[in-house]
């Protein structure tokens, strides 16, 4: 078993190689805007996941599956010439849905933010429901006399 010092190095290489490799290897016009986001390589070196986002609709992400699981045996080999070890690890490719959870946060955010706003407007517009102050204070000479001073 690999330290966890030289998997974290052969995913971060495999991360820059296959981003290359899909600018070199895969010559298809339908490719879009791929991103590699992530890559995470297995402690005994064996299996490297990739993550990779799309930018576009479903379609594009979909088009973009068939073209990484088309084009997998050439990245593979193009990151193991890349990589110079005995044994390249395979690449297995998913879909990252880390900006859709943002976005989702996103809109919840703003979502708060807007209640947040409503009740603000809200409260400046209310009143007490009874005095100003509530609370009991000392009785003073004038509470008891009704006049200042007498």
């Amino acid at each position: 078993m690999a330290d966890q010092a030289r998997a974290r190095r052969i995913a971060e290489r495999t991360k820059q190689l296959v981003t290359q490799g899909l600018a070199q290897v895969v010559k298809d016009e339908r490719v879009g805007f791929i991103t590699i986001t992530d890559v995470r390589v297995t402690g005994d070196l064996q299996q490297a996941s990739v993550f990779y986002t799309v930018l576009g609709d479903d379609a594009d992400r979909e088009v973009a599956a068939e073209i990484l699981e088309a084009y997998r045996g050439r990245l593979r080999s193009f990151v193991g010439k890349g990589l110079g070890i005995r044994l390249t690890p395979t690449l297995e490719f998913i879909l990252d849905a880390l900006p859709e959870d943002a976005q989702h946060m996103d809109d919840l955010l703003r979502q708060v933010a807007a209640r947040d706003a409503e009740l603000a407007a809200g409260r400046r517009a209310s009143e007490y429901a009874g005095e100003a102050d509530p609370y009991r204070k000392p009785r003073t000479e004038e509470d008891e006399t009704g006049a200042p001073g007498a």
